[in-house]
């Protein structure tokens, strides 16, 4: 079905491909796997003839398509000869309704009495149809949504859902691409995703899957190929692969293991924040009249499947989505929809939505990290002489953005780099880095790991717990990872259409998690 052969890409003196071969069989699922950086998206680019490829000099090698050579200038090549992607970045129209998106430039169209007279260029959009076709295909992945709800203010995990539909709806369909399509999405819902993407399998269409999530490659895998630094390490059959030699040979090293949760280690130290009655108006993550407490030091888990408000409760406490209830931080009252008074008050979100929220994609990485911190801390500042005048501190700036690439891990040609040009994994980085620039009280994190290699994620996930062990930052930590909130939280509240079902430890047998993201109402912890 598909060949790749010797193909490199250079980004100026950058190399990010280095004579990466790879061959895909019809029906077949092969699975590429690498770190943040590693070339896979850019290879899928190519693939796909994205712009930014032609615009960035091209590369070299060759690609054959169902025994055709191929030579896509745009991705509209790509999809007349039968290739769908599944993007890392969303590629969907805030404007526009799910149907709108999912039927883009394939809108059916139907006779009327001037197309009789003037040709089909004039015929009239099939709305009903439209809407029929697009409710099938959200069906599929069983997804709930009305297929005519404006796309602009769904979550990041709905987003997600729409773009696999409208790849499922396409007719002419035989290869998909999917690049990271689980990193929002919780464990049933990726479940649901793979099953669709065997069944698919079954139906002849190939795949060409990239995940960090090394258990989902070995569930529906058949081939796996491992990419480091923009070469091929490995292939080989998922039969003869074992998921420790893999993650080994994607980053080069041995892993280590992340650290249990704490045993109550924050237990006695009273509250730093009391949250009552709290409700958040966030499209598709409706947070109804939620309480709760916060121990001072500890990580807080907040859990649930998508849809069902746990992406809310931070977005609502920030001031990012009208809200209404009381906040209590140390003692004094946060006013709700205000962000300003949020940051004052010492909390500091990590927001799930990177690209939208998180970043500002055209700047350096030194200036997205340094930018929380002049105007939330007045730090990277210094007085101009004996002037009552304050300027930038390039230096500082510098120094410390080269303290986060280092600590982090950040893949990159320096800070002075644009963040746009940055993988997904790394981008997530720097806004990791970014919330911890603004020295918070209390650090709200949204799936922080999404998008993030294996080896990043511990890496990560280490950083936070050592700014919660050693700085006693007490963590808020929202994710669709329910193993992720195990092995970091105290404490961990599993929301359901709304309100918290329960708040358990992290060592609470499976079956009461499941209870709670049921809609079982859960023992809470003391």
């Amino acid at each position: 079905m598909l060949e790749i052969k010797n193909v490199s890409k250079c980004y100026g003196d950058n190399p990010v491909l280095n004579q990466v071969s790879l061959t895909l069989h019809r029906g077949e699922i092969h699975a590429l796997v690498g770190e943040n950086g590693a070339g896979k998206s850019t290879l899928m680019n190519i693939l796909f003839g994205m712009p930014v490829i032609h615009e960035t000099g091209g590369f070299t090698g060759e690609m054959w398509v169902s025994g055709n050579k191929a030579e896509f200038k745009s991705p509209r090549d790509a999809m007349e000869a039968g290739i769908g992607m599944i993007h890392q970045e969303f590629m969907l129209l805030p404007g526009f309704s799910v149907a709108e998106n999912v039927k883009l430039n394939r809108e059916p169209t139907r006779p009327n009495l001037i197309s009789k007279a003037a040709g089909p260029k004039l015929e009239s959009l099939d709305w009903h149809k439209m809407g029929s076709d697009t409710r099938r295909a959200l069906d599929r992945i069983e997804m709930d949504v009305d297929e005519w709800l404006p796309l602009v203010g769904m979550p990041v995990g709905h987003r997600q859902f729409i773009e696999i539909a409208r790849e499922i709806d396409k007719i002419d369909l035989s290869l998909l691409v999917l690049d990271e399509p689980t990193a929002v999405l919780t464990e049933t819902e990726a479940a649901s995703l793979l099953s669709i993407l065997k069944s698919l399998a079954e139906s002849g269409v190939s795949a060409l899957f990239i995940s960090h999530r090394l258990d989902e490659v070995f569930e529906v895998a058949d081939t796996i190929t491992v990419l480091r630094d923009g070469e091929v390490v490995c292939t080989l059959p998922k039969h003869e692969a074992r998921i420790e030699a893999i993650a080994e040979m994607m980053v080069g090293r041995k892993l280590g293991r992340l650290k249990a949760a704490g045993s109550g280690r924050a237990n006695d130290n009273g509250n730093i924040l009391e949250v009552s009655n709290l409700r958040v108006d966030m499209p598709g993550e409706y947070v109804n009249d939620v309480t709760f407490s916060v121990r001072r030091g500890e990580i807080f888990g907040i859990g649930g499947l998508a849809g069902h408000g746990k992406l809310g409760i931070a977005n609502g406490l920030m001031g990012l989505y009208r809200a209404s209830g009381s906040v209590m931080c140390d003692g004094e009252e946060i006013p709700l929809n205000d962000p300003k008074a949020a940051m004052e008050a010492g909390l500091v979100l990590l927001s799930e939505d990177r690209r939208g929220v998180g970043l500002l994609l055209d700047e350096s990485i030194e200036n997205n990290i340094a930018m929380p911190g002049i105007v939330g801390r007045n730090r990277f500042v210094r007085k101009l002489g004996p002037l009552p005048v304050s300027i930038e501190d390039r230096k500082a700036i510098r120094e410390h953005a080269r303290e986060m690439i280092s600590l982090l891990d950040i893949k990159c040609t320096g800070p002075g780099q644009a963040v746009r040009r940055l993988s997904g994994g790394n981008q997530q980085k720097v806004c990791v880095a970014k919330a911890i620039t603004m020295q918070p009280k209390i650090l709200l994190v949204s799936e922080p790991t999404r998008g993030i290699d294996i080896g990043a994620k511990e890496r990560v996930l280490n950083v936070i717990r050592r700014l919660n062990e050693e700085q006693g930052i007490t963590v808020i930590m929202t994710s669709s990872e329910l193993a992720e909130l195990r092995a970091m939280c105290d404490r961990i509240a599993i929301m359901y259409n709304g309100k918290i079902q329960g708040i358990l430890r992290p060592d609470a047998p499976d079956a009461e998690f499941g209870f709670c993201m049921a809609g079982g109402g859960g023992k809470a912890s003391d």
